[in-house]
């Protein structure tokens, strides 16, 4: 099979289903930007960090390539007549919410509490991790924007929102082991 197929060259592609959209449908988008997002993720993977941080970042792109088949599937062909699944896509479950709550809280209990926003930097794996976040934070954005035309399973939406959060901890905590500074805003005081 070849990698090109010459079919999008009139500026189309294909859902899971076969219906043909614009390249730039905000479904295309949204998993396209899923897609950017799981790009990053794989570059703060190849950093010198633990390995449990990489077995986490795993799951995550695992997931994150669930919630791009979940958004690459057109709503209308996903269930056939007699209501079952025509499509075996995976779901985001509650389970991979938890998941990430749970991270989420055992880097945070290691980290001093935050006073301040922290400016972006300190570490070139920690600025990937903040790239990142802006990256899943746009994914999610255009994702509540499709999911407003046309719903799909809200716990891919839960997911993105909790990822971000997931992302900008695992910055603070990176920043931590690296022992990076962390610079705080601190809004200048005009006179």
């Amino acid at each position: 099979m070849k990698v090109y197929t010459k079919t999008g060259d009139q500026g189309t592609t294909a859902l899971f289903g076969g219906t043909r959209v614009p390249k730039h449908h905000i479904r295309i988008e949204s998993y396209g930007t899923v897609d950017e997002l799981n790009s990053h993720i794989g570059l703060i993977r190849d950093q010198n960090i633990s390995a449990n941080y990489k077995s986490v970042l795993i799951k995550i792109q695992d997931r994150l390539f669930t919630i791009g088949a979940i958004l690459a599937t057109d709503p209308k062909k996903a269930i056939l007549k007699n209501g079952k699944e025509r499509l075996n896509i995976p779901k985001i479950t509650t389970e991979d919410i938890v998941y990430l709550e749970q991270e989420i809280d055992i880097m945070d209990n290691a980290l001093a509490p935050m006073t301040h926003f922290v400016l972006p930097g300190g570490h070139q794996t920690v600025s990937f991790c903040h790239i990142a976040r802006c990256v899943c934070r746009r994914a999610e954005r255009l994702a509540t924007a499709l999911n407003e035309i046309e719903a799909f399973q809200p716990n891919s939406l839960k997911y993105l929102n909790r990822l971000s959060d997931y992302l900008f901890v695992l910055a603070r905590k990176l920043s931590y082991d690296l022992q990076a500074d962390e610079v705080k805003w601190i809004p200048e005081k005009k006179v």
